[in-house]
């Protein structure tokens, strides 16, 4: 009986060491995903703002171009 009860105490508190290292895991990867959302926000930002400098840029050159002031 002794022996049962030291066995489950072993297996509970490899479980608990388990459980602790998935939680770290969890909360690593989570902050990750932060940080690449984070990421992409800013290069979607950044591609608005490229287009539309492009925009610009293209429609200044047609006007300077063709003269269609």
């Amino acid at each position: 009986m002794v022996n049962v009860i030291q066995q489950l105490e072993e297996q509970i508190a490899l479980l608990q060491h388990e459980i602790a290292q998935l939680s770290d895991e969890i909360y690593s990867q989570q902050k990750e995903i932060s940080n690449l959302t984070i990421e992409i926000n800013n290069t979607k930002k950044r591609v608005i703002e490229l287009e539309e400098f492009s925009k610009n840029y293209f429609t200044n050159y047609i006007v300077e171009k063709f003269a269609l002031k």
